[in-house]
């Protein structure tokens, strides 16, 4: 039984023109005049504007792009309320924390944000936004910091409360208006955040309510970063995405000619695995503008050794970075530390270049453009991948040689993290992820393979790379029929009966259905990861729908990836409101504690973790060679799924969610809103809106409740 009591909806208003006059008037006190009337805002594409919300348990998010403004304005109710507006320009915002309050706040959205464009004293220009907003249910609301700078320090200010007291920014109070302003630690244009209150009165620490409890603020918050230029309309989408109003919208906000970015409001920026597994998946979906943006973007970011960047420091968060080594500029800084995306590359870039008609079609001229680094630094894009690929040989030729566990593909020294599961107990202590070394390897092995024998690259390679590439089919065969067998994990049937009793209690969950659908025999699937000493780490995950989406499992494999994964949780993943990412029952209480359902990466459910082993889970159905009882296993498996993802709908464009489990029943549960949760999720996700290329097979198109 599924009860979904997520508050999920979308809403669009009319901001009347008294919101924007009142907005100026402590800009035009502090000496900050308009630029141009707010109608010029609007100089771009009607179809790029966006304005949409997403209510997600405590959080109340509202979006705006509009032109150069572009912007993510999110207000947290309960006993710990705060506000954040987060700017894709720089990966920049402002944000306003509050003390802890007995009563509980809750935040009212009293008009559409509207955009809003100034310039500073020194006549630079500052994009942002202006919006009225009610607060009730407190008596006042005490001040306890502001944060201006990039959203890498507002997260790292949420997350654990460090801030660089060189960013501090001083208030300043004028009648009912308080304005913390600061510019760039470079001295480059900075951030302006501005509270004028309506209703209530203002004092130094606080804002005191009216009558009733009730506070009415008007907001006004900008950046002085660049603007990105969006990629959006007929140029982002094509003819076949679904009618998902809620995921365009999502995807729209996400997605610039630079860079997609991977989530609002915290990972407003480039990442490299994100931008990969978004481009692969709704590949089919893009247009071919789009597809070659992504790709290009990542490309561009390579290492000089070929590996893929995994998140870029740029603005602020640069200019600090920099500072530390003595160096003054606001040059981006790439994070090479995750392995993952280093190996997604070459067959994320097959797909296209080699498999869709539309990236063979223009290939040879997408490979011959220069990639954006500045100056002599730029290469083609060919010669970008070549390194990768070369990169990619020379990793797996160890294990090639010598296939045993130590010479697999391993997290980086002095790192806990490297691949998706990037929170420290992710991979629950393992080392040797297994979606890197099973499936991500042999793919990269097997995109060099035909690369190599397209001849695309051809005007690219060295006698050397020709002899590494002439390797690359012996050695994605050794990796393919040699890695699994060291990540096997097998329980005895009473052992595994016990354990999913045992677990079941602790969670306060039946246990019927579970423990029917292991049968008499043994259970088993491939470990999460394996410790470094080669031991299998025996947590049941989802990182099987890579495979079933990068690779071909053989009838036995795949028989046992499917049945493991599409029983019911706690013997296996699926849940009435979702498929989780990982699941411990077969380990011990530490690492239950450390993979609960209020973990990262824990019991809990990802979207695109969903629409991975939806996508799978079609492309194997679409094999020539599927006996009849196979089939049938893997159709009741995308049946069951779909169910699920339907039953999660309204949190489809979210990062992830949770569960609570009330009178036998599953419900949804936003991640963040309970006090045990170790973070709280993105709203709006760039691989969450991947469902735009993945058609339910079941049933008519549906929309996350939008009105």
């Amino acid at each position: 039984m599924v009860e979904n009591v997520n508050q999920a909806h979308r809403r669009h208003i009319v901001t009347p023109w008294s919101v924007l006059l009142r907005a100026l008037i402590p800009w035009l006190a502090a000496g900050i005049v308009m630029l141009t009337p707010p109608p010029a805002i609007g100089e771009s594409d009607p179809a790029q504007r966006l304005s949409f919300d997403v209510v997600e348990g405590r959080n109340l998010n509202s979006f705006l792009r509009d032109g150069p403004v572009a912007a993510h304005l999110l207000l947290r109710s309960g006993s710990d309320p705060r506000l954040i507006v987060a700017f894709p320009a720089g990966n920049s915002g402002v944000g306003l924390w509050f003390a802890h309050n007995t009563q509980s706040l809750s935040w009212q959205l009293l008009g559409r944000p509207a955009p809003i464009r100034l310039v500073d004293s020194k006549g630079r220009p500052l994009y942002g936004i202006t919006a009225e907003v009610g607060a009730t249910g407190a008596p006042a609301l005490y001040f306890a910091k502001a944060v201006l700078s990039s959203v890498r320090i507002l997260r790292n200010f949420q997350g654990d409360g460090s801030f660089p007291d060189e960013l501090t920014a001083i208030p300043a109070i004028s009648d009912a208006t308080i304005t913390w302003t600061r510019d760039r630690l470079d001295g480059a244009a900075g951030y302006r955040l501005s509270i004028r209150v309506i209703d209530g009165t203002l004092a130094p620490d606080r804002i005191m309510a009216a009558s009733g409890n009730a506070i009415r603020l008007e907001v006004t918050a900008v950046s002085g970063e660049a603007p990105l230029s969006p990629l959006g309309g007929s140029h982002l989408l094509n003819a076949s995405a679904r009618n998902d109003s809620a995921s365009r919208d999502v995807l729209s906000f996400l997605s610039y000619r630079e860079s997609f970015l991977a989530g609002s409001w915290r990972f407003d920026t480039y990442f490299g695995r994100d931008t990969l597994m978004s481009v692969r998946l709704l590949m089919p979906a893009l247009t071919a503008e789009a597809v070659e943006a992504g790709l290009g973007a990542v490309l561009t970011r390579l290492s000089p050794e070929g590996e893929v960047a995994h998140e870029e420091d740029i603005g602020e968060f640069a200019v600090l970075e920099h500072l530390e080594s003595g160096v003054h500029s606001d040059a981006p800084i790439f994070d090479y530390k995750m392995i993952d995306g280093t190996f997604m590359l070459a067959p994320v870039a097959a797909a296209w270049l080699l498999d869709d008609e539309r990236g063979r079609a223009q290939a040879r001229e997408f490979l011959e453009h220069r990639d954006g680094r500045p100056g002599d630094a730029a290469r083609t894009m060919a010669a970008d991948l070549v390194s990768n690929l070369e990169f990619v040989l020379s990793a797996a030729r160890r294990f090639a040689d010598h296939p045993s566990a130590q010479n697999l593909v391993a997290l980086k020294a002095g790192w806990p993290v490297g691949e998706w599961r990037d929170s420290t107990d992710g991979l629950a202590g393992g080392r040797i992820p297994y979606d890197v070394n099973a499936v991500f390897v042999p793919a990269a092995l097997e995109a060099a393979r035909r690369f190599f024998a397209s001849g695309l690259l051809e005007p690219y390679l060295t006698d050397v790379d020709r002899t590494s590439f002439a390797r690359a089919a012996s050695m994605a065969a050794v990796w393919r029929t040699k890695v699994k067998p060291l990540f096997a994990v097998t329980v005895p049937n009473r052992e595994a009966r016990e354990r999913i009793a045992a677990y079941s209690t602790a969670l306060q969950i039946p246990a019927g259905a579970a423990l029917r659908s292991v049968g008499t025999g043994a259970v088993r699937f491939p470990a999460l990861a394996l410790g470094a000493d080669g031991t299998p780490i025996p947590v049941l995950h989802s990182d099987e729908g890579f495979d079933l989406l990068f690779g071909m499992p053989d009838a036995v494999d795949l028989a046992r990836a499917v049945t493991a994964v599409a029983r019911p949780f706690p013997a296996g993943l699926f849940t009435p409101v979702g498929m989780v990412v990982a699941n411990p029952v077969y380990a011990g209480p530490a690492v239950q504690a450390e993979l609960s359902r209020n973990a990262y990466h824990g019991t809990v459910i990802w979207s695109w973790q969903q629409a991975v082993l939806a996508a799978g889970l079609a492309r194997q159905l679409e094999r020539q060679d599927l006996r009849p009882a196979l089939e049938r296993s893997l159709r009741s498996a995308q049946l069951k799924l779909w169910h699920a993802i339907r039953a999660g709908d309204a949190m489809r464009n979210s990062e992830l969610w949770s569960w609570n489990v009330v009178n036998q029943r599953f419900q949804v549960a936003p991640f963040g809103t309970h006090v045990a949760d170790a973070d709280e999720a993105n709203a709006a996700q760039l691989w969450s809106t991947v469902f735009l290329a993945i058609p339910d097979p079941f049933g008519p198109e549906k929309s996350a409740p939008r009105r």
